[in-house]
């Protein structure tokens, strides 16, 4: 029999990739003090690759502690531009300054996964895309806040590539997936190897 799966995450985006990918999953959100962890990894310089790694596995971890029967899937999704950090914008205000500073520029974003089962970590996976934000005016950019405000402010730079927000692109290189927030592909071939979902 194999072990039940659980999305520790409370992003519905994520929740809709594995169910249109046919997997049967139950959701439990994680309770983590992102930021907290977020700055305390900062102070110690560490990496944006590691900050996104770091959060996944402690979500997975804090969920498969209660469920130690079940594949907990941790996740976590980092921007980071040189090696500066955004996080979800708390204002238009803010989300305005964050289109602003991306503007013109190249940054990453690093979409993590662990699973974690038998008390331990399973499989871990960093997908990274690298995205060329255009110069956008500051009309468009003050338009573009007013308009998707709603959809944005949950959204690690202020933009949804699914929605408006790929008109401020004019390059994006790597997995869509991983845009979205999941290493989708990697995560169906480490479940399909290990026998979870059928071959």
């Amino acid at each position: 029999m194999t072990a039940p799966l659980i999305l520790a995450s409370g992003s519905e985006v994520r929740a809709q990739l594995l169910e249109n990918a046919g997997l049967d999953f139950t959701v439990v959100k994680p309770r983590v003090d992102e930021e907290a962890v977020k700055a305390s990894l900062q102070s110690e310089q560490a990496s944006p690759r590691d900050i996104a790694d770091t959060l996944a596995e402690l979500k997975a971890q804090r969920i498969a502690a209660k469920h130690p029967e079940a594949l907990v899937i941790g996740c976590d999704q980092v921007l980071a531009m040189n090696q500066t950090i955004f996080s979800k914008p708390i204002s238009p205000r803010e989300a305005l300054r964050q289109l602003q500073t991306l503007r013109g520029h190249n940054h990453q974003l690093l979409s993590a996964a662990v699973i974690y089962g038998d008390g331990k970590p399973q499989w871990r996976h960093v997908g990274v895309v690298r995205l060329q934000m255009r110069e956008a005016s500051d009309e468009y950019l003050t338009g573009y806040v007013d308009r998707n405000w709603d959809s944005i402010r949950h959204a690690l730079g202020a933009y949804k590539l699914e929605e408006e927000g790929v008109r401020l692109f004019s390059r994006i290189d790597g997995d869509y997936f991983n845009v979205l927030g999941l290493p989708l592909l990697e995560l169906l071939s480490y479940l399909t190897l290990r026998g979870t979902l059928p071959t």
